[in-house]
C-alpha cells in the first residue's frame, strides 16, 4: 500500500515557476519509479513526466522538455516537479502516481498502480 500526497499547485502568471511536491509514505520510496499526469477539465489525463527509483534517469513529455524537470528525494520520499517558463497551457490537475512492476521509467496511465488526489496548476496569460 502507498499513499501519495501532492503539494506546491497555485496560481502563476505566463513565464512564471511552481514547484510540485508528492510525498509518500508506506512503502520503501526508493525502490519504485514515479510518474507525473495533468489533466485540463474536458481533457484526457496526459504524462508530463517520469523518473526511476534513484533519479538517475528520466523522461519528459515533448511539451514540457526543457521547462520541467522531475528530481526526487529518496531520503525525504519525495519527489518533485520543477516547472518553468509555465504557459497557460499547462493549466492542469497535476497527479503524482507510484509504478510497482518492473518498468523502468514507464510512461502510461496504466502503468501506475497509486494515485495522488492531485493538485491544480492555474496558469494565467
Amino acid at each position: 500500500q502507498v499513499q501519495l500526497v501532492e503539494s506546491g499547485g497555485g496560481l502563476v502568471q505566463a513565464g512564471g515557476s511552481l514547484r510540485l511536491s508528492c510525498a509518500a509514505s508506506g512503502r520503501t520510496f526508493s525502490t519504485y519509479p514515479m510518474g507525473w499526469f495533468r489533466q485540463a477539465p474536458g481533457k484526457e489525463r496526459d504524462f508530463v513526466a517520469a523518473i526511476n527509483w534513484s533519479g538517475a534517469l528520466t523522461t519528459y513529455a515533448d511539451s514540457v522538455k526543457g521547462r520541467f524537470t522531475v528530481s526526487r528525494d529518496n531520503a525525504k520520499s519525495t519527489v518533485y516537479l520543477q516547472m518553468n517558463s509555465l504557459k497557460p497551457e499547462d493549466t492542469a490537475v497535476y497527479y503524482c502516481a507510484a509504478h510497482f512492476g518492473g518498468i523502468i521509467v514507464p510512461t502510461s496511465i496504466t502503468d501506475y498502480n497509486y494515485w495522488g488526489q492531485g493538485t491544480q496548476v492555474t496558469v494565467s496569460s
